[in-house]
């Protein structure tokens, strides 16, 4: 069983710096994906950064050089390092859990975390 818990958002003045945290409580195993994605009202989902089981990276275009993501394994945590904020980065941010194999595979979500850039 899969739990993801995130942790780290809050209010941040534009240019400012936030360390999100996406705790997992359960296994993963196997060839898995972990990304963060984030969410405006009214728009849809949009995927933000993934970090492999094999510890490759990928951002979106409009985060790269400012975002980064990293994992603890010791703490069964995966974090996104967010620099250079900007208002356009408000958003509820999601950590998800994308498991390839053994099945069963899947999708694991967690509760999301606020981020808001405004001064």
């Amino acid at each position: 069983q899969v739990q993801l818990v995130e942790s780290g958002g809050g209010l941040v003045q534009p240019g400012g710096s936030l360390r999100l945290s996406c705790a997992n409580y359960g296994n993963i195993f196997g060839t898995y994906v972990m990304n963060w994605y984030r969410q405006v009202p009214g728009k849809e989902r949009e995927w933000v950064a993934s970090l492999t089981g094999g510890g490759s990276t990928n951002y979106v275009e409009s985060v790269k050089g400012r975002f980064t993501v990293s994992r603890d394994n010791a703490k069964n945590t995966m974090y996104l390092h967010m620099n250079s904020l900007k208002p356009d980065d408000t958003a509820v941010y999601y950590c998800n859990a994308r498991i390839l194999f053994p099945p069963p595979t899947g999708d694991y979500w967690g509760q999301g975390t606020q981020v808001t850039v405004s001064s």
